[in-house]
């Protein structure tokens, strides 16, 4: 059956499916042996793909993975990066690094830790960066100095960033002193650095940020052992059951307080 080579391209896991589109555009795809365009088709029972002068086959096409990772900080959420410094894929071992395109779905800065996913189903990554979808996501994160109920207020209903007013945002407060403040924010969107730059934008420095939870999704190997940083786990089926449900048009609502099991 034919399908759009940008779809087969991500599901054999060579590319996400946006990767697998700017390929295409510079020419980097063929269809036997014609430069590929964006809407050509493929069937890989009768046409032959080729990326970068490599023919793709069928029986090439990898085991699907579905990892969560504890991102450490100072690691970068990237498959490579020009500065040489540590990246996501260089904390896998060399099987799941190599050959099966496994790549992190949306990002974590370099001074921020926590859950990562990282998978090779280029269709569930499409699906849950695509912004018309809002999965949630759970953070941990600690301000230099106590967080006034005005600034509160106002970053729960919504800050001005780019000309665009922020999706409102649950927020709880972990913990307050004279000198710091911990909260707990959950998030529906994921702008750049959202939450550094709206703490910035308020007057407050970010010293941790750390994200707890991917929806229902936590760094809880069980009730009472948790993933070390630096390391993995395979996603269970009801997790990836869930990660692909949220990836239709209806907003997940997941609203842990301190002290539930996602901070265990």
């Amino acid at each position: 059956m034919a399908e759009r080579v940008q779809k087969v391209l991500s599901q054999w896991g060579i590319a996400s499916r946006r990767k697998a589109e700017k390929m295409i555009i510079l020419g980097r795809v063929k269809i036997n042996g014609q430069i590929a365009k964006l809407g050509d088709r493929v069937d890989l029972t009768q046409d032959m793909l080729q990326v970068d002068g490599k023919e793709v086959q069928q029986a090439h096409r990898p085991q699907l993975l579905y990892l969560l990772l504890h991102k450490p900080v100072g690691v970068v959420s990237t498959c490579d990066d020009p500065q040489k410094r540590p990246t996501v894929i260089d904390l896998l071992p060399q099987d799941l690094s190599q050959s099966t395109g496994i790549h992190p779905v949306g990002r974590l800065d370099f001074a921020s830790s926590g859950a990562l996913i990282l998978t090779n189903d280029g269709e569930l990554t499409l699906g849950l960066t695509h912004p018309r979808y809002h999965l949630p996501k759970t953070y941990l994160v600690g301000l230099n100095r106590p967080l006034t109920s005005q600034d509160l207020t106002c970053w729960r209903e919504g800050v001005m960033l780019d000309s665009r007013k922020t999706l409102p945002a649950i927020i709880n407060l972990v913990k307050s002193d004279r000198t710091e403040t911990t909260l707990e924010i959950i998030l529906t969107e994921g702008r750049n650095r959202q939450i550094r730059r709206v703490a910035q934008q308020l007057g407050y420095e970010v010293t941790k940020l750390h994200r707890v939870a991917i929806g229902s999704i936590t760094l809880n190997i069980s009730n009472s052992l948790k993933l070390p940083q630096g390391k993995y786990r395979h996603l269970k089926k009801t997790e990836i059951n869930f990660l692909k449900a949220s990836c239709q048009p209806k907003l997940l609502k997941i609203t842990p307080k301190p002290g539930s099991a996602l901070y265990d």
